[in-house]
């Protein structure tokens, strides 16, 4: 347990050290970078553990002619197996990149973005541009999360010579929850107390690099969706990456959870932008 946790607090610390260093080249947030640590993304050594785990399971289990429920070795999340999904409640983030912007800060809808004229890069970051509140025992062990982009991009090159546009976007959860205003519990990818929240990744993130030949612009329209992995919470993970006891991990689904959608990310060679993120979350 304490291994795991000094090894995402390196990780986080390592990552958050070249924010800096890249910030004014549209690099990485705190936000891009929660990504390497988030519950959602099974480690590579974690599944073939699992894997080698349930194969010597199921031979003694064929040998001894005996049937058991599944352990977390055979199907991973045991909490949620067999459970029906549940409908939590959706929302949705429009933010729009643009050379001007409203300036109607009582507006909650009008997240907007100036954007630098090329070639410079233009970051953005957007807290808190969509939020769920779930009651308490609205989920037994999971929170899983539907996440559906459909962005509106145009790029575009003016100059003598051939540019690549760039557009990327981070999307990260913050989860708020009673359970977590224990100052004994420590956030391992902060290395501070959680204060009543956490932040976690929904590995969800795009990158788009568009190659521009002199005089060309264009607009592009792209809609996908992706569902969670791991989970963006589970029981097991707040016990395992965030160090809660079983007891604490229990009582954070009884009690009520909000959970605030965060965007960022950079642009380049993009004269505008009109995005909108829906995010539908589910639980058992």
């Amino acid at each position: 347990m304490h291994r795991k946790h000094v090894l995402a607090l390196s990780l986080a610390a390592a990552a958050l050290a070249s924010v800096a260093v890249y910030a004014q080249k549209g690099g990485p947030s705190k936000h891009d970078i929660i990504e390497a640590v988030s519950p959602d993304l099974q480690t590579v050594k974690s599944t073939q553990r699992l894997q080698r785990k349930a194969a010597a399971v199921s031979t003694a289990r064929a040998d001894a002619g005996i049937a058991r429920a599944p352990t977390p070795e055979d199907v991973g999340g045991v909490d949620s197996f067999g459970r029906n999904v549940k409908w939590l409640g959706l929302t949705s983030a429009f933010i729009n990149l643009s050379d001007t912007c409203p300036t109607d800060p009582s507006n909650p809808d009008e997240l907007c973005q100036v954007l630098a004229p090329a070639p410079a890069f233009t970051g953005f970051v957007f807290e808190d541009a969509a939020r769920l509140t779930l009651p308490g025992k609205s989920a037994d062990s999971l929170l899983c999360y539907w996440f559906s982009p459909v962005l509106n991009v145009g790029y575009s090159n003016f100059g003598a010579t051939r540019v690549l546009a760039r557009f990327r976007y981070t999307p990260t959860l913050t989860v708020e929850n009673p359970v977590l205003d224990d100052p004994s519990l420590i956030d391992p990818t902060t290395g501070a107390p959680f204060g009543g929240k956490l932040l976690t990744s929904m590995t969800s993130s795009e990158s788009y690099v568009v190659p521009l030949e002199p005089g060309v612009a264009f607009a592009e329209r792209t809609r996908d969706s992706a569902v969670c992995m791991a989970g963006l919470i589970t029981r097991r993970s707040l016990i395992e990456n965030y160090g809660l006891t079983e007891a604490q991990a229990n009582k954070f689904f009884k009690k009520p959870t909000t959970i605030r959608m965060n965007i960022s990310g950079s642009a380049q060679h993009v004269d505008f932008a009109s995005l909108v993120f829906g995010l539908r979350v589910v639980g058992d």
